[in-house]
């Protein structure tokens, strides 16, 4: 079977499930295969439970009239998500970088639904096979898609921009990420910028912040260029790329100029300096593409942060900045800075190891560690082994789990705690009973 023919099985069958536990009747089952699984060895049950078909790579494992062989599953659902994102004449929008993914990608998909059939990334289905997830959940009334690229290595980028082929980018910022994979902060300029290099050759368009450091530099190949930056005075000539910060805290609060002239203010939901970019980007992405100003507006003041990014949750008298869903070098920092310029009395910073930043990890903990110490905080308390040997005079604590049991003993009143970690670290588990009411 080519591709094309199974794509007129997709059609009739459009809703797609790599977990055999999942299955609706009528779906689509793509055994794929990883370290510890082989979905072939589920087909059977799949199509048991409903399932329309089953397309599997191994030719002993199925031998139903239901099952449909290709020599690599996950290559064919690529080759499929790309076939159906060819039917598509739309802007097709790729969002990466190393920090601030996520909450762009969320603020853009919101000002741009405000207006447009918008069709974006959901959770963090990012990367080899979310890509093609999310481009095959796509429905044929989509005017305009969102989505969130994420890499560790390089040339992942350049993989993912060729299955998703988009139309229009953006790098959020280049920082210390994954430098385990990226081999340091030139590879991370490297693999991010694949994605400028990419729309060069397919001449599209790329929107440029031109407060990071980098990216001008980066995105030189490509001849469409947006450049946008923070605005001192909004005397500038082309007022639609310009945007003020009024405030960064409690909450970010931004003032750009309408069509007409008149000054618009949004008052957002999220915290933090470090926010000011990732709105900044959604408000010029929605002027780009002419969504009326006060949808802008709307949008972006709707926006809340979910899923342990930039909320702020309140506990009794304390106060939690809940920054746990990721951290890198970068970030961490930016969270740290962002934690002393909050103009409250009691402040402790909750700080658990960074992952993946390979031979970097010793010096990079080192620095943060010392970063953290030095801002005069009531309390730095570190989570993980590539803190410990870095902080022998603070409160260390090997794991969550003891951080827990010693948090729950204390008597902490009128406090404010930032809390900031690598995901596998799980630092909202701390206050996970909590979080839940």
């Amino acid at each position: 079977m080519t591709i094309e023919q199974l794509y007129q099985v997709y059609l009739q069958h459009p809703n797609i499930q790599t977990d055999s536990r999942r299955m609706n009747p009528g779906d689509l089952f793509f055994a794929l295969k990883g370290e510890k699984f082989d979905g072939n060895r589920f087909a059977l049950q799949a199509l048991e439970q409903g399932a329309a078909y089953a397309i599997i790579d191994d030719p002993a494992v199925c031998k139903n009239d239901r099952c449909i062989l290709f020599e690599d599953v996950l290559q064919t659902l690529q080759l499929l998500a790309t076939h159906h994102r060819r039917q598509f004449y739309i802007p097709v929008i790729a969002i990466c970088g190393s920090n601030g993914k996520t909450t762009t990608k969320d603020l853009v998909s919101a000002v741009l639904s405000s207006h447009y059939p918008t069709h974006f990334t959901k959770g963090n289905f990012n990367n080899h096979i979310g890509v093609p997830l999310t481009l095959l959940a796509m429905p044929s009334t989509t005017e305009v898609a969102v989505l969130e690229l994420g890499a560790n290595n390089i040339g992942e980028v350049d993989f993912l921009c060729h299955i998703a082929e988009p139309t229009h980018g953006l790098i959020t910022n280049i920082g210390k990420e994954h430098l385990e994979g990226f081999g340091g902060l030139e590879g991370v300029k490297q693999g991010e910028s694949e994605l400028y290099r990419y729309l060069a050759k397919q001449d599209g368009v790329a929107f440029i912040n031109k407060d990071e450091p980098f990216l001008e530099e980066l995105a030189a190949p490509v001849k469409k260029k947006l450049f946008y930056a923070q605005s001192e005075s909004f005397d500038f000539d082309n007022p639609i790329y310009e945007v003020q910060l009024l405030e960064a805290l409690p909450f970010v609060k931004v003032i750009f100029m309408d069509d007409d002239g008149k000054m618009v203010e949004i008052h957002s939901q999220l915290f933090g300096k470090y926010n000011f970019a990732n709105i900044m980007t959604a408000i010029v992405l929605g002027r780009y593409f002419k969504v009326p100003t006060h949808k802008i507006k709307a949008a972006i003041e709707a926006y809340q942060p979910m899923s342990n990014r930039s909320q702020i949750k309140k506990i009794g008298t304390n106060t939690f900045v809940m920054d746990a869903y990721n951290a890198n070098p970068s970030s961490m920092e930016l969270a740290i800075q962002n934690f002393k310029e909050m103009k409250v009395e009691h402040k402790v910073a909750i700080l658990g190891d960074m992952l993946e930043l390979g031979i970097e990890s010793p010096p990079e903990h080192q620095h943060i560690a010392k970063l953290a110490l030095a801002q005069g905080f009531d309390q730095v308390i570190f989570v993980g082994k590539e803190f410990q040997p870095y902080v022998h005079n603070s409160l260390h604590f090997n794991n969550v789990q003891t951080l827990r049991e010693w948090f729950d003993q204390q008597n902490f009143q009128d406090t404010h705690f930032l809390l900031k970690a690598s995901r596998g670290i799980a630092l909202e588990k701390m206050l996970a009973e909590e979080m839940a009411h």
